[in-house]
């Protein structure tokens, strides 16, 4: 500390003009350079440094104001955003709910048509039954006629002889001369 006091304290004391050279003790030089460099800077750097920090600080408040620009437009954003969210969600449940009723309401249809479907069909099978029936009972009945005019045939020719059966066929012929005389 006493070396520092000492350079101060020296100040007055400089070597005559005739003598130049390098002051080599640095704690001596260093305090006396700084002193008159930041004198000179702060002279003439003042409005220099002023204008940097006036810019600088125009800079940071113009940044600040677009940026709570930028968040209110956010804010807004989010705003929007949430409230076309909370629309989709509703037509999202709307839809849903929609398609759980439509899918209802298609499975109930599925299900009518298919009974209807099968009633249709019962009906056809107990038609079709109905009409197999009828026709074997008319088979049936068509062999009995068969055999029973076989029967009769057969009985017939075998009672009939040839006189009886001339007689028959006389009769038959004048029966239908009759009924050919009263149609004229």
């Amino acid at each position: 500390m006493k070396n520092v006091t000492d350079s101060f304290v020296s100040l007055g004391h400089w070597p005559a003009a005739g003598s130049f050279g390098f002051n080599t003790d640095i704690l001596a030089t260093n305090p006396i350079n700084l002193s008159v460099v930041l004198g000179v800077l702060i002279f003439f750097g003042k409005g220099v440094l002023s204008d940097l920090l006036d810019n600088r600080k125009q800079r940071i408040l113009s940044s600040i104001r677009n940026s709570e620009e930028l968040r209110v437009g956010a804010i807004e954003q989010l705003k929007k955003a949430r409230d076309r969210l909370r629309k989709v969600e509703m037509e999202a449940d709307e839809y849903r709910v929609n398609g759980y009723s439509e899918i209802e309401r298609e499975k109930w249809n599925l299900i009518n048509s298919t009974s209807q479907n099968l009633e249709q069909l019962e009906n056809y099978k107990n038609e079709t039954i109905q009409f197999e029936q009828q026709r074997a009972i008319n088979q049936v009945r068509q062999r009995f006629f068969q055999q029973a005019l076989q029967g009769a045939l057969g009985t017939l020719n075998s009672c009939l002889n040839s006189e009886l059966h001339l007689r028959t066929i006389s009769a038959n012929i004048g029966m239908f001369e009759s009924m050919k005389e009263k149609m004229d």
